[in-house]
């Protein structure tokens, strides 16, 4: 699978990403509000990234990870995921990663963004949400460039590498996105190509 934007490819996995996934999964600050601990095992890594290509995006209740690659250099800077819902596969999550490195430079919102236009017209879903922890404010200042609208704040509602930790819970409807895209509005992708 490969979606294309102005400056971005996302991709599935391939084997040449395992060193930078590994690099970037193994800086504590980007672990710091993920589900993993740092370092980050290159086996682990390897496992999961064959677990990735082998797996069909869409699947309800599967999360399926793309790859991050700046297109002028080819370079894998971080990754994006997304699972639609098992309960009401007319909804999906959207999550994110991205190497300490290569913050700062909008990729983060340019992959997000280009995710959701896939989710919205590939799979003609009503509603996408995102998570972030309440404490990563970079995370939610992305949500939110991208159009999403904070929904909740749930206090204290996640226990997380041994502590109670508060989330906020981000939301887009589909005609939401459509009104920001159509007439007028130039999204900041180009093209898609999936299996």
């Amino acid at each position: 699978m490969e979606l294309d934007s102005r400056r971005l490819i996302l991709r599935t996995f391939c084997e040449s990403d395992l060193a930078p996934f590994c690099a970037y999964r193994s800086d504590s600050e980007v672990a710091r509000y993920q589900s993993w601990v740092a370092p980050y095992p290159r086996d682990k890594a390897a496992a999961f990234m064959r677990d990735m290509r082998a797996k069909e995006p869409g699947e309800p209740g599967q999360w399926y990870q793309l790859a991050i690659v700046v297109r002028s250099s080819r370079r894998m800077v971080g990754d994006c995921a997304f699972h639609i819902l098992a309960e009401d596969p007319r909804q999906a999550e959207v999550a994110f990663t991205l190497a300490r490195r290569h913050q700062g430079h909008g990729y983060a919102t340019e992959a997000v963004a280009r995710l959701l236009g896939y989710l919205f017209d590939e799979f003609d879903l009503h509603r996408v949400i995102g998570i972030c922890d309440a404490e990563n404010a970079p995370s939610a200042r992305l949500l939110e460039r991208v159009g999403m609208r904070r929904e909740a704040h749930h206090v204290e509602s996640h226990w997380l590498k041994g502590e109670w930790t508060s989330e906020y819970v981000y939301a887009m409807l589909q005609r939401e996105w459509r009104g920001r895209h159509e007439g007028g509005g130039t999204p900041c992708f180009a093209g898609v190509t999936a299996p």
